[in-house]
């Protein structure tokens, strides 16, 4: 398949994405391939655990897409992809990313590292037989990367949650499933309520920069998505081509849906989950949160989060 479609997941961590992909992952002609920033590492490296329950050297899926993309994973060398990924796929350089004109050497850094998405995208296409491919890496930089690549043709769908929820949700130890004895990162990330609010500003501003460069955007907000999964995963499955019959049905009356097995290379837990799921909102923030440090996340995101109706 030589064209496909690319629709980009953005935001930050802990903002309700991993569900929303699943989701848009259950459409036909839709395959969800995880957040593929954390494959390098995640997956060639440390040989963690595919959506399918495999180890990614041992998932008949990927192995296919590394022949197809690569010739084998064996000629893609991980540590030279990772040092690219530092020269360039960083918040501090999207502001250079996004100008008119970014500087040659940063551009071209930027062509090497999407040649690499490139080509798996494509591979993925092609073995999947699916016109659609989900990346929900979330990184705006990495976003702000595609889109010197791919113009007018990549698709963001941005997702956003109020950042007293996405605070809360970052305090949180939960441990990776995925990760093997010799993963560095056996838990998920975490970060204090300050820092995952300058982050929230950060990520949401530059993926808002990027709708206004005229790259094709769907803004959704979490909360609207929880309190009504249908209307909105409709909004999501024509902004990415499907057709809005396709996502209305993948959601039953009441926010009952059914997740099967797929793919994904890294990324939330709940993409192991599989079975009917039911979509609810989740307002455990306003009472797990202390009312000091949803004060401080409130004042350090004002500017951003009125944006967004927050």
């Amino acid at each position: 398949m030589s064209e496909f479609r690319l629709v980009f997941v953005g935001g930050i961590g802990r903002s309700g994405s991993t569900l929303i992909e699943r989701l848009l992952g259950e459409l036909p002609g839709v395959c969800s391939m995880g957040e593929v920033v954390h494959m390098w590492r995640r997956a060639l490296v440390d040989d963690e655990t595919c959506g399918c329950g495999e180890r990614f050297a041992r998932c008949p899926f990927w192995a296919e897409v590394g022949r197809e993309a690569f010739g084998g994973w064996e000629r893609v060398d991980p540590a030279e992809v990772l040092a690219l990924k530092a020269a360039v796929d960083r918040t501090r350089y999207a502001p250079r990313l996004l100008a008119d004109r970014p500087p040659a050497e940063l551009a071209l850094r930027a062509r090497r590292y999407t040649e690499l998405y490139d080509r798996l995208y494509r591979a993925v296409a092609r073995v999947s037989g699916c016109p659609v491919v989900v990346d929900s890496s979330k990184h705006a930089s990495l976003a702000a990367c595609l889109r010197l690549r791919y113009g007018v043709r990549l698709r963001l769908l941005h997702v956003v949650r109020d950042p007293r929820a996405v605070a809360y949700a970052w305090r949180k130890r939960v441990p990776r499933p995925d990760a093997t004895p010799t993963s560095p990162e056996q838990y998920m990330a975490r970060c204090s309520p300050a820092r995952s609010a300058v982050r929230w500003s950060a990520q949401n501003g530059v993926l808002a920069a990027l709708e206004r460069s005229g790259t094709p955007t769907l803004r959704v907000r979490y909360e609207d998505f929880a309190a009504d999964p249908r209307a909105e995963l409709r909004r999501i499955a024509g902004f990415a081509g499907c057709g809005e019959e396709a996502g209305a049905a993948a959601v039953g009356e009441g926010g009952t849906a059914l997740l099967s097995p797929g793919h994904t290379v890294s990324g939330n837990p709940m993409r192991f989950r599989t079975g009917p799921v039911q979509v609810r909102p989740d307002v455990s923030w306003r009472s797990g949160l202390g009312a000091g440090h949803r004060l401080a996340v409130s004042a350090l995101t004002f500017p951003v989060r009125r944006r967004f109706g927050y």
